[in-house]
Parts: C-alpha cells; sequence; structure tokens
C-alpha cells in the first residue's frame, strides 16, 4: 500500500498493485485495474518510486524457497 495526497489535501491509500497507469497532464492521475482515476499531487516520479519501495518491502517479507 502506498500513499498518496488527494488534490483537496486529504490523504489516502493505494494497494499499489491495483495501479494501471500514472499520467502526468498536468495534474498526475492514478488508473487504477477497475477503471477508476485518482488526481494526486505527487508527481508521477514520486508514486512511481512509492510503488518499487512497495514492491520490495513485500520481497523482503517472503522467505527465500
Amino acid at each position: 500500500m502506498i500513499t498518496v495526497t488527494r488534490l483537496n489535501g486529504k490523504r489516502l491509500v493505494v494497494n499499489a498493485e491495483l495501479i494501471r497507469t500514472v499520467e502526468e497532464n498536468p495534474d498526475t492521475t492514478i488508473t487504477l485495474v477497475n477503471g477508476d482515476h485518482l488526481l494526486v499531487v505527487e508527481t508521477m516520479a514520486e508514486v512511481v518510486e512509492k510503488s518499487i519501495e512497495y514492491g520490495r518491502h513485500l520481497r523482503r517479507l517472503v522467505p527465500p524457497t
């Protein structure tokens, strides 16, 4: 899960695994796999970095096989 901020300043948590696309035009728009759109103040690069860190965190929790 990643924390992002709506344009009105309210923070919310998004399941990074449900993100389909992230675009800047000029506001950052996150599109989820179900078609929902979220406008956030974070830049596209910040959302991508948070998603990468989320994935890294998950991999650290999985014991090696």
